[in-house]
């Protein structure tokens, strides 16, 4: 896409998936690697210069038939980047999770919900994303970073909807 910045890890072994995060060209980023235990295979993660600080931006998919090692490590990723400013999102396939109650029916999405709240972070996304499931999350270590959530259509022949929002952090634009 012109005028943005590509991200993107390739799913290992099979033709096609993966994750991909586009930024705009005139916000100083920048990819990083987590720790080995925390480094998920469809996952990718970046630093935004903001000012005198770093936002960590992570973009990660979360498997239906994930096995259990690959879904402790998502879980060591989030544990990793809740310490810093961050914003958290893609698809963790918990439809089950009814966050205006923070109740949930299984093991697996009780797992994920614990480790929101543990790590104190806000979801954003409350409308249904595919179905009538909220698969997509928006997770961020401070709410006021996140702003103006919009549910969307699909795009192309997706069938999950787009999710569109305004991250709100003070930033330095790249002098070009």
């Amino acid at each position: 896409m012109t005028g943005y910045v590509m991200f993107r890890k390739h799913r290992l072994g099979t033709r096609g998936g993966g994750v991909i995060l586009y930024i705009k060209e005139s916000i100083q980023a920048y990819e990083i690697t987590l720790a080995k235990e925390a480094e998920c295979e469809e996952a990718v993660w970046c630093n935004i210069v903001t000012g005198n600080s770093t936002l960590t931006v992570g973009l990660v998919y979360r498997s239906p038939n994930i096995s259990m090692e690959e879904n402790e490590k998502i879980h060591n990723a989030i544990k990793e980047v809740r310490k810093r400013d961050c914003i958290i999102m893609g698809d963790f396939n918990h439809g089950h999770i009814q966050w205006t109650s923070l109740q949930c029916t299984g093991r697996e999405d009780q797992e994920f919900l614990n480790l929101v709240q543990d790590s104190f972070l806000s979801q954003h996304v409350l409308e249904a994303t595919k179905d009538e499931n909220v698969l997509e999350k928006v997770l961020s270590s401070q709410k006021e970073f996140v702003d103006n959530v919009k549910i969307c259509e699909p795009l192309g022949c997706s069938d999950h909807n787009q999710i569109h929002f305004i991250i709100k952090v003070k930033g330095e634009r790249n002098r070009k």
